[in-house]
């Protein structure tokens, strides 16, 4: 699936803690829990056909 950051935010990647996700780029990562959690608080949100991606809140 792939995913992105919320606009303004940094996920950590599951078994990269040091490699992040942001709200630039979509990912591609595995259907695990640890990304299903991030996906449910909002964290995290799927970069579909209909996702538009924003620049993050850098003002």
């Amino acid at each position: 699936m792939k995913v992105l950051a919320k606009p303004g935010a940094k996920c950590p990647m599951e078994h990269k803690p040091r490699a992040y996700i942001t709200d630039s780029v979509p990912v591609d990562v595995p259907d695990s829990i640890y990304y299903r959690r991030l996906l449910a608080d909002g964290s995290l949100i799927f970069a579909g056909a209909g996702a538009a991606v924003e620049p993050g809140g850098e003002k």
